[in-house]
């Protein structure tokens, strides 16, 4: 597996929190984030790395560091699993695009990916598993989809072989999911996305026109490799769902990502899933919102970009970036402007200068209220006003605040 990143200190405080409750947008309510055993199990989706890492990802990566500072401040250990798209199309149509070998960009990319996210003190996945390396255990998983009957072959005449597609009716009939059940979308709703997330709903010879594309046959100018389906490349979708089986097994306690993951990306990789192990994938489905930017959603297509890497090398403090997307409920649809960072790095000035004094907020206040704001659905807007009031007051114990900050919210206040 490739390396992941430096793990940040985390400061240890008295007393222990509980497991956040989240929403869950499969039965669209609130459900308690707290595993079977001490262990809890969080699998969020990685870059296809071809622009790494604009502000829209941050945000989805900093909600789900988060909620592993949380669980770990309850006394869970967490396991956490993230894979590397560094074989898909978007990669590829960038490297012709640009001249450059498809492998050079992403190992380009994948390297400050993960620069930017040291430098946002992210806590690393202990699994960072990239695609290319996990070829044999995807095509095996194919094939025994295919062997149950649960995928077929669609004619495709510029490859010598043929695709494989999932089929959705033939995995109904088998596994514990049905289509829809995570993204709770009618059937209109899903072809309309398909259509625009990477899938190929008109694609003529499939059984359906939601059936998602399990293996590529090889076609030339494209990478391939040799496996027990025949020369070619996995799709999207099964690549999720075989790495998080590997390496956390099934129902592990969250399923995370970006809110446009929902679908297909999450439905079906939760499909492919159930129909090989026979259980659900996940007990809770939690997905950040999106951030737009100039009016339109902030997309690697659209190319309306705010890069990490621009900021930093600006001389925005990490911890003012983090503080300015904290602001924000981790759910919440919003608009990034360039002058929010303005009030993020006020905010962290105010919080450096907490003032020690008898007759201000106790820091065992703060740390209760920190607690019980974060283990409701991760609300870090409540958390960040607990501190707040900390620096506007004062407090008894300057000390335990900046604990609170680091350990709970990742802000070093040193």
């Amino acid at each position: 597996m490739p390396d992941s990143w430096r793990r940040p200190p985390i400061p240890s405080l008295p007393g222990t929190g509980t497991a956040p409750w989240l929403y869950d947008s499969a039965s669209e309510s609130l459900q308690c984030s707290s595993p079977d055993d001490v262990i809890a199990r969080l699998y969020v989706c990685g870059i296809t790395p071809y622009d790494a890492t604009h502000i829209g990802h941050a945000n989805t990566y900093l909600a789900f560091d988060t909620l592993q500072r949380v669980w770990l401040d309850a006394g869970l250990e967490v396991h956490y699993a993230q894979n590397i798209t560094d074989v898909d199309d978007p990669l590829l149509e960038r490297a012709n695009a640009t001249g450059v070998d498809w492998r050079e960009l992403a190992d380009q990319q994948i390297q400050l990916f993960r620069d930017d996210m040291a430098a946002l003190r992210i806590l690393p996945p202990q699994d960072y598993v990239a695609v290319t390396e996990s070829i044999d255990r995807i095509a095996d998983a194919v094939s025994s989809l295919r062997t149950r009957g649960i995928a077929y072959p669609v004619d495709t005449p510029d490859s010598e072989g043929d695709d494989l597609y999932f089929d959705v009716a033939a995995a109904e009939k088998v596994a514990p999911w049905r289509i829809g059940d995570e993204s709770n979308l009618d059937r209109d709703e899903m072809l309309r996305l398909s259509a625009e997330r990477g899938g190929d709903p008109d694609r003529p010879g499939k059984r359906d026109a939601l059936d998602p594309l399990l293996w590529r046959a090889a076609r030339d100018g494209e990478p391939t490799w040799e496996s027990v389906v025949g020369p070619g490349r996995p799709g999207w979708h099964i690549e999720c769902s075989v790495i998080a089986l590997d390496h956390l097994g099934h129902d592990f306690t969250v399923q995370g990502g970006g809110a446009d993951l929902s679908f297909p990306h999450h439905e079906l990789s939760a499909g492919h899933a159930a129909a090989l192990s026979g259980h659900p994938l996940a007990k809770v489905y939690s997905h950040a919102g999106l951030l737009s930017y100039q009016g339109e959603k902030m997309s690697k297509s659209l190319g309306n970009l705010v890069l990490i890497s621009d900021l930093l090398a600006d001389g925005v403090p990490a911890a003012g970036i983090r503080l300015a997307l904290l602001a924000h409920h981790y759910r919440e649809e919003w608009e990034w402007a360039d002058d929010q960072l303005d009030g993020a790095l006020h905010r962290l000035q105010r919080w450096r200068g907490i003032r020690s004094t008898e007759n201000g907020v106790p820091a065992s206040e703060v740390l209760a209220t920190v607690r019980a704001r974060l283990a409701d659905d991760l609300d870090t807007p409540g958390a960040l006003a607990a501190i707040d009031d900390a620096a506007a007051a004062g407090t008894d114990d300057p000390e335990l605040i900046s604990a609170i900050a680091d350990a709970l919210l990742g802000i070093d206040l040193g």
